[in-house]
């Protein structure tokens, strides 16, 4: 799937959640909110990580992926509420990664 079949993909199911919420609670999640929800995936994914290096119980193959799929979708939909071109910025600052570490190895022995 391309970047953006994921965000179209992202975005049909973010509507769906503003609907949900809109009928729940009368409102849907501002920017600072949905950052908050993001973080907290953030925060079950880092303890997934660790059920998988070992370092705690539980976790789970399955429960790693869905977490990580979980976390992409919080980025595509923030870069979509940020207005970010997420495929112009990621190939830009892989650009400027590539150069910034390329620089910094010591020159081959050719």
């Amino acid at each position: 799937m391309e970047l953006h079949e994921l965000q179209a993909r992202a975005l049909r199911i973010h509507d769906l959640y503003d609907e949900l919420n809109r009928h729940a609670r009368g409102r849907v999640w501002t920017r600072k909110e949905f950052m908050l929800g993001f973080v907290g995936d953030v925060g079950d994914l880092a303890k997934l990580v660790m059920a998988e290096e070992g370092a705690r119980p539980g976790g789970g193959r399955a429960a790693l992926e869905h977490e990580l799929a979980d976390c992409l979708w919080s980025v595509l939909i923030l870069a979509h509420r940020y207005g970010v071109d997420l495929d112009h910025a990621f190939r830009r600052t892989m650009d400027e990664l590539d150069t910034s570490v390329r620089a910094q190895l010591p020159p081959s022995a050719e």
